[in-house]
């Protein structure tokens, strides 16, 4: 008969005290626009998953879109010029 152990590393790897360092907070700050931006597409999306889209509707799936890809834009430029030594391109 083979006894199953539990692995310690595994069940405490996750315990209270280990939560998110310092860089993945401040990565989750730079990537909070994005974050909003989506989370307000996917309402404007959801809005109109039961009903055929007004132009209301219409017109806050594109600004959604628009705000989303902006975001998107702002935090690719933010990180490539943080990467970039020297700022050239």
């Amino acid at each position: 008969m083979s006894h199953i152990v539990t692995v310690q590393d595994a069940v405490t790897a996750f315990a209270d005290f280990m939560g998110p360092t310092d860089a993945e907070l401040d990565a989750i700050e730079q990537e909070m626009p994005v974050i909003l931006a989506d989370v307000d597409l996917l309402d404007a999306q959801i809005i109109t998953l039961d009903r055929i889209p007004t132009e209301l509707d219409s017109r806050r799936l594109r600004r959604a879109r628009r705000r989303a890809l902006a975001a998107r834009i702002a935090l690719a430029n933010r990180t490539t010029a943080a990467t970039v030594p020297g700022g050239a391109a």
